[in-house]
């Protein structure tokens, strides 16, 4: 066997490391990388459906992280237990950043070589996410007829459907303002699930409160900055999105029938935490 040309040392003494994995776990085997990078398959013969393919595949996967701690703060939150909460926000909005900077490697395909790989793509599309559904639904945007494009896998629509009827993060957190004595309108309190989050008067007035008297409200004052740390980076990416795409394909249809560009830029619109927002310019 010949010596690394680099060092100096035989291979099977190269710093002690292991290479024996005959009968032990290695890295490829705990992360499955058989089935992930084997995940990959180009419809079309154009060299850079790759890119779009794995772009697609990452954020997915960012995504899965990102409903592991949305799920798990939401549940801290109604239990009253923020600090946990408040690194698990943090944590989705930095996972936002990353999504934004993921923009600049898709960004990198022109008008012409996206045309190549279209035809291939049917009528597949972002739109389709589940797992993208699925945040919005926690975060309170929500849409019921936003289920239809999943109805035909029972198995992701029964998800979503317990997705959009359970308490948004929001929600819990408006409960937890109630819980500590500030003045919530009881109706918002005994809002149906399955609604998107609207602007209240009293949910303001109590934000009002918190912000006056950072001090008296101290977890609730950072949960706040957290909620608007973490709508901060959702707007990056939403803004970083629709600007790729219309770089992209311009104003042409997107591949799932919406308007593209058109329906991307009303989204930018969307607000999750209204109340937070508006207090703002009360302070």
């Amino acid at each position: 066997m010949s010596q690394c040309p680099y060092s100096s040392n035989p291979p099977d003494e190269w710093h002690n490391a292991e290479l024996n994995f005959s009968d032990s776990m290695s890295y490829g085997d705990y992360l499955d990388l058989g089935r992930i990078l084997s995940a990959q398959h180009p419809l079309s013969p154009d060299h850079n459906e790759m890119l779009f393919i794995i772009q697609h595949q990452t954020s997915e996967l960012w995504m899965k992280l990102m409903l592991h701690e949305l799920k798990a703060a939401r549940e801290h939150v109604r239990l009253g237990e923020l600090p946990p909460a408040f690194k698990m926000l943090a944590r989705v909005s930095r996972i936002f950043d990353q999504l934004v900077h993921a923009w600049a490697v898709l960004a990198t395909m022109t008008p012409s070589e996206y045309k190549s790989i279209r035809p291939y793509l049917g009528q597949s599309s972002g739109f389709q996410s589940f797992q993208y559904r699925d945040i919005e639904f926690i975060l309170g945007n929500k849409s019921a007829a936003l289920l239809r494009p999943h109805a035909h896998r029972p198995e992701l629509l029964e998800s979503l459907q317990a997705s959009i009827s359970t308490p948004s993060l929001y929600d819990e957190a408006i409960g937890l303002m109630a819980k500590a004595g500030l003045n919530i309108d009881p109706q918002r309190l005994t809002l149906n699930s399955t609604a998107p989050t609207l602007h209240d008067p009293s949910v303001e007035a109590a934000w009002r409160e918190v912000y006056a008297d950072p001090t008296r409200y101290w977890d609730l004052y950072q949960l706040a900055e957290k909620f608007i740390d973490l709508e901060d980076s959702f707007r990056q990416w939403r803004f970083r999105h629709v600007t790729t795409v219309e770089r992209i394909i311009g104003f042409q249809p997107g591949t799932g029938g919406t308007e593209g560009v058109g329906y991307l830029r009303k989204m930018l619109d969307t607000v999750l935490f209204p109340e937070l927002w508006r207090v703002r310019s009360s302070l």
